[in-house]
């Protein structure tokens, strides 16, 4: 009886732990980012390409995370992908057009220790504090948060952006950052 009893205490145990929240709802904060960066890799390998990469925040059914990504630049042949409620799901093949002479990855980028969600996320949580101090709004949302590769494939160039919205609806807020996460620019 003893045993069965122990048994027992370790299945719930375990239940628990592997039963972990989601990334649909993760908060959008540095943790949280993390573990979705964590969830992109397991899906597409540490060393995937991306020309795209968004998380929405959708109150209803949590994060929508939404990329274009392959394993094979020189391909230039990429996958879109959809992530929500935890389900991923191909929207679409791509095929992408570089200009002649130039190497694909150059107009992709990679999750690591340069660009990580981690910082994303700190810079959602940043965009949130100033918003508040700023402009009085308590408790804005997340609307999205996404990776902005520039068009001419200038690496130093990427962008972390963020848009918020007050909790109950209304203007959307944006903060554009550079890759070190200094503040570029602000609208509304």
């Amino acid at each position: 009886m003893k045993t069965l009893k122990l048994n027992c205490i370790a299945l719930v145990a375990s239940l628990l732990i592997s039963c972990g929240v989601g990334t649909s709802k993760q908060e959008a904060n540095a943790e949280g980012f993390k573990t979705i960066e964590e969830e992109l890799k397991s899906k597409f390998g540490d060393d995937a390409y991306y020309t795209d990469l968004t998380i929405t925040y959708n109150e209803t059914i949590g994060n929508i995370i939404g990329v274009t990504v392959t394993d094979a630049p020189q391909s230039l042949k990429m996958g879109q992908w959809s992530l929500s409620q935890d389900n991923w799901s191909q929207t679409s093949d791509v095929t992408i057009e570089v200009p002649q002479n130039t190497n694909a990855a150059d107009f992709m980028f990679q999750l690591g220790d340069r660009l990580s969600l981690q910082k994303l996320g700190e810079l959602v949580e940043k965009s949130k504090e100033n918003l508040s101090a700023e402009k009085s709004i308590e408790n804005p949302a997340l609307h999205m948060a996404l990776i902005k590769m520039p068009k001419n494939g200038d690496s130093s160039k990427i962008e972390y952006v963020v848009m918020l919205r007050p909790e109950n609806g209304g203007t959307t807020f944006t903060f554009n950052y550079a890759l070190d996460g200094t503040l570029t620019n602000m609208d509304y």
